[in-house]
């Protein structure tokens, strides 16, 4: 098969190389989400028009609109809302099931609702799509007002902060002037710990899980192979892919760095015990791609991303987690735990979590008592791997039902 591509200023025709996984021909170019499919239990707020909003690179956007979804109701003072946010690929459908607006159920459905740890009956819970988002929130896959065109390549960098900065103007709009806490795992920890030093004085308590002060070598290293298997991609096309036909976009590209990252979120054990060696077929053994069973889930939940997630989305918020430091530019990882101190945190780990290993929110639960805070530390034992903040919803359930009634919240 052949695709056309711009060199050195000319469209040729580009024979693509041989792929060995074969992926549906009906997936589209993007899976960002697009007003057609019906707006479903978002709201949006416009947090910039026409004024620069200055990125922490230094780029500027001239319009913002941030999706995000609510569930329960505001008290007259304003102090029961809690902030819930999005690892990597998630987005501001943390609560609910599916419909032709959400094709993924409720990432948090468990720990968020009625008479969960994260009670709807009693309180106003808060999620926002992030900034470089495809499920409403400006993002790569939205129109640049200045070209009339996909943002595409052309979205600029940016950051965990850029992100909460965003986060903030959504809780201006809605009113809310303290979160009675701000709750995150993984990439949503990262913005949880940035809510506590970049507005201390807007959070009355944190609850970053499964994460890190700062991304390490080894998880930049992961984040590195997925990003490069997916600009490989032939129909990436230097991420101008958006008027691609159905099954003619970077679909391999995202599926693959998705089972990279697959691969890092479970343990050797859930794999072992799952799959162990078993083949898809097991009469085709000795050609070059006959697949095992592991090669098959790796392969149904990378095309499950491309069918929701937009690959230059996945780039620019896989970046934002690598370039995570809070120490950055602050002078000391301590100065900036000061700020963080003045509220009191909970952090949890996962005892199998290989990717997020439990040594990094040990570090984060002593950072923050050596810099003058108050920091409970959990840990949850779940065979699970990394995505166990996702799945032990009732261990993890227990331990922030207990922290938000210590911490007087609702």
């Amino acid at each position: 098969m052949r695709i056309k591509r711009f060199i050195n200023g000319r469209r040729k025709s580009v024979r693509l190389p041989f792929h060995p996984r074969s992926y549906s021909d009906d997936i589209p170019a993007s899976g960002a989400w697009s007003i057609e499919q019906g707006v479903g239990n978002r709201n949006f707020v416009e947090v910039v028009d026409g004024q620069p909003f200055v990125l922490e690179s230094g780029e500027t956007l001239d319009y913002i609109s941030m999706a995000y979804e609510t569930w329960g109701e505001l008290s007259p003072e304003a102090d029961n809302a809690i902030l819930v946010c999005h690892a990597l690929t998630g987005d501001s459908h943390a609560y609910g099931d599916v419909e032709p607006s959400h094709s993924t159920p409720g990432w948090w459905n468990g720990l968020i609702g009625p008479d969960c740890a994260l009670d709807t009956e009693k309180n106003f819970i808060v999620c926002v799509n992030v900034l470089g988002g495809c499920q409403g929130s400006t993002g790569p896959a939205s129109i640049n007002p200045r070209t009339g065109k996909p943002f595409g390549p052309d979205f600029p960098v940016i950051t965990i902060r850029d992100i909460v900065r965003c986060q903030r103007r959504v809780a201006d709009h809605l009113g809310i002037e303290k979160w009675s806490c701000v709750v995150g795992g993984s990439m949503g920890g990262m913005q949880v710990l940035e809510w506590g030093v970049m507005f201390p004085d807007r959070v009355s308590s944190l609850a970053p899980l499964a994460t890190t002060l700062r991304a390490s070598a080894q998880q930049i290293a992961w984040s590195a192979i997925g990003r490069t298997a997916l600009s490989l991609d032939p129909r990436f096309r230097d991420g101008n892919y958006y008027e691609a036909k159905p099954g003619d976009g970077p679909a391999a590209g995202i599926a693959i760095a998705r089972s990279v990252a697959q691969t890092t979120y479970r343990s050797e054990a859930v794999y072992s015990d799952r799959f162990g060696r078993d083949l898809v077929d097991p009469r085709s053994i000795y050609g070059l791609w006959d697949r095992f069973q592991v090669e098959s889930y790796l392969d149904y939940h990378g095309e499950k991303l491309a069918r929701r997630f937009d690959a230059n989305s996945y780039l620019l918020l896989n970046r934002a987690m690598d370039l995570h430091d809070l120490a950055r530019d602050r002078g000391s990882l301590k100065g900036a735990l000061e700020r963080i101190a003045r509220v009191p945190v909970m952090t949890l780990s996962i005892s199998s979590d290989a990717l997020y290993p439990p040594y990094q929110q040990k570090e984060l639960e002593e950072a923050v008592i050596e810099a003058g805070g108050e920091c409970e530390y959990h840990m949850v034992d779940s065979p699970d791997g990394h995505d166990a903040f996702l799945l032990a919803v009732k261990e993890i359930g227990v331990h922030l039902e207990g922290f938000l009634s210590k911490v007087g919240a609702k």
